[in-house]
C-alpha cells in the first residue's frame, strides 16, 4: 500500500512539474531529464528494477540514472535521431543556396492574379500548408508569408484580421515524412508487433495522410465561411476592416534567373519527398518494393543539389564551402534529438516506479465496453489544455511519444488510434493559443490584439480537431 502511495504521489508531482514548465515556457528538456532521474532513483529505493531492456548497471545507485541517459542517447542516435539530424542539415543547406526562396516565390506569385477575396482564403491556407513542407517552423513560415503574401492579400481587399488568421494557421498538419514528430512517432510504432519494421514513409502515407489530408481540406472550407462571417459581423459593429492608411506594403522580392534554374531550385527543397512518393507509387503500381529510407532520399537530394550548385557556379570553390551549412544544420537539430532522449528518460522513470503497469491494469477494464475512444479523447483533451496554455504544439508530442505503444497496449487499441490524434491535435491547437509564438508574431506585424486573431483561428482549428478525431476513431479503432 505504501509503495502505491509513493508511486502515485511521485508520478503526479513529476507530471505536474513538467506541465508547469511547459506552461511557463521553461526548457522542457532539462525538466524531463531531471524528473526522469528522480523517478528512477525513487524506483531503485522502492526495490524495483530500472525499466530498460537489457540494462547493465554501473554498480552504483547514483550513476545508474546517468547510464540510462547514455543508453537512450545511443539508441536514439542509431535510429530517429540520425534522421532528424540529416533533415536539419538538408533544410539549412536549402536555405543557404537560396532554394527555399525560389520555392516560396514560385508558389506565392500566382496568388496576386486571384481577385476574389474569399476565394483566396482557402487557397492561401492550402498554399501555406504546402509551404510548410519546405519551412516546417510555424513561426518562420508566418514571417515569410507576412513579408510576401500579406501585402498582396491586403491589396486584393482582404481584411487584416482575415489575412492574419489564414497566415497564422498555415503550418498545421501536412503529411510529410520529413517532419521530426512523424519520424519520432514512426520509430516508436515500429516497436509494436503489428508495425514491426515500419518506417516514417509507411506511417505518413498509409495512416497520417488518410486523416490529415481530408482534415486540411475541411479546415480550408471552414476558414472560408468563418472569416466571411466574422468580417460581416465586424462590419456591422462598425469595426474598421481595411485600415489602408496603416498598411505598410513591401514588394515581394523577385527571384532572378531563368526558367530552368527556377524550376530545378523550386523542386530541390521537396525533392526528398518526391523520391519517397515515387518509391511508394512504384510499390503500389508494380508490387515491387524500392526501399528508399528518408536518410537515403535526403542524401540523394543533397548530392543533386551540390551538382546543381557546381553547374550554376561553374565549379567555383565557394560551392563546396557552402556545404558546411549542411553540417551546421545537423548541429542545429541536436535540441530535437535531446528532447526525444529526455522524453524517453522521463517515461523510463514512470515505467520503473510501476505507473505504466498500473495504468495497464486499470485500462483493461475498458476493453470490449465500447469505450475504446476514451483514452485518445483524454489525450487530445490534455493536449488542448497544455498547448493552449503554453503555446507549444510539439513539445508535448515529443514528451508523449514513448508512451504511445504502452498506453495503446494497455487499452487494447491500435497505437495508430493514439498517434494520429495526438500528433495532429498538438499542431492544430497551437494556432488557438494567444501565447503561441506564431500568433504573437502575426499580431505584432498586423498591429492587432492576439485575442482578436485567436477569435478568427479558433473555430477553423477546433472544427478541424473534431473532424480529425472522429475520422481517426472511425478508421483506426
Amino acid at each position: 500500500m505504501n509503495s502505491n502511495i509513493i508511486m502515485y504521489a511521485s508520478a503526479i508531482i513529476a507530471v505536474l512539474i513538467v506541465i508547469y514548465m511547459l506552461i511557463k515556457k521553461m526548457d522542457i528538456k532539462i525538466t524531463l531529464f531531471l524528473m526522469g532521474i528522480i523517478l528512477i532513483l525513487i524506483s531503485v529505493g522502492m526495490g524495483k528494477e530500472i525499466a530498460v531492456k537489457d540494462f547493465v548497471s554501473t554498480g552504483s545507485l547514483w550513476l545508474d540514472p546517468l547510464q540510462v541517459i547514455v543508453t537512450q542517447f545511443k539508441q536514439t542516435f542509431g535510429a530517429a535521431g540520425f534522421i532528424v539530424l540529416i533533415l536539419g542539415g538538408y533544410t539549412a543547406y536549402m536555405s543557404s543556396i537560396g532554394a527555399n526562396d525560389v520555392t516560396v516565390n514560385a508558389l506565392t506569385k500566382p496568388i496576386a492574379k486571384i481577385k476574389s477575396v474569399y476565394v483566396l482564403v482557402p487557397i492561401v491556407f492550402l498554399l501555406g500548408n504546402a509551404l510548410s513542407l519546405v519551412i516546417p517552423s510555424a513561426s518562420n513560415l508566418a514571417i515569410i508569408l507576412l513579408a510576401t503574401l500579406y501585402p498582396i492579400l491586403r491589396k486584393a481587399g482582404m481584411t487584416a484580421l482575415t489575412a492574419a488568421a489564414v497566415i497564422a494557421t498555415s503550418a498545421t498538419i501536412v503529411p510529410t515524412p520529413l517532419g521530426s514528430d512523424n519520424v519520432a512517432i514512426a520509430e516508436e510504432l515500429a516497436k509494436h508487433s503489428l508495425f514491426a519494421g515500419m518506417n516514417v514513409t509507411d506511417y505518413v502515407f498509409n495512416y497520417h495522410a488518410l486523416v490529415s489530408i481530408p482534415t486540411i481540406i475541411f479546415i480550408a472550407f471552414v476558414h472560408y465561411f468563418w472569416q466571411k462571417r466574422m468580417d460581416k459581423r465586424d462590419s456591422l459593429r462598425g469595426i474598421a476592416l481595411n485600415d489602408n492608411d496603416k498598411l505598410e506594403v513591401h514588394e515581394t522580392v523577385e527571384v532572378k534567373g531563368g526558367l530552368l534554374y527556377k524550376t530545378v531550385y523550386a523542386l530541390l527543397p521537396v525533392f526528398p519527398i518526391i523520391l519517397l512518393l515515387g518509391a511508394y507509387a512504384v510499390q503500389l503500381t508494380t508490387g515491387n518494393t524500392i526501399d528508399i529510407s528518408v536518410e537515403v532520399a535526403t542524401l540523394v537530394s543533397l548530392v543533386l543539389a551540390i551538382v546543381c550548385e557546381l553547374i550554376r557556379h561553374k565549379g567555383n570553390k565557394s560551392v563546396l564551402e557552402k556545404t558546411e551549412a549542411f553540417f551546421k544544420g545537423m548541429g542545429g537539430a541536436i535540441p530535437i534529438v535531446a528532447l526525444l532522449v529526455a522524453a524517453s528518460v522521463f517515461v523510463t522513470g514512470l515505467k520503473s516506479i510501476g505507473l505504466v503497469d498500473e495504468l495497464q491494469a486499470s485500462m483493461q477494464q475498458m476493453q470490449g465496453n465500447g469505450l475504446d475512444f476514451i483514452l485518445p479523447l483524454i489525450l487530445v483533451g490534455l493536449t488542448a489544455l497544455i498547448v493552449i496554455l503554453s503555446g507549444s504544439g510539439t513539445a508535448l508530442i515529443f514528451a508523449m511519444v514513448p508512451l504511445i505503444v504502452p498506453l495503446a497496449e494497455a487499452a487494447g487499441i491500435s497505437p495508430i488510434a493514439i498517434s494520429v490524434p495526438l500528433g495532429l491535435s498538438g499542431n492544430l491547437f497551437r494556432a488557438v493559443s494567444p501565447v503561441a509564438a506564431v500568433i504573437l508574431i502575426v499580431a505584432g506585424t498586423v498591429k492587432a490584439d492576439p485575442i482578436a486573431i485567436v477569435k478568427r483561428t479558433s473555430v477553423p482549428m477546433i472544427a478541424g480537431v473534431l473532424f480529425m478525431f472522429i475520422l481517426s476513431m472511425i478508421m483506426f479503432l
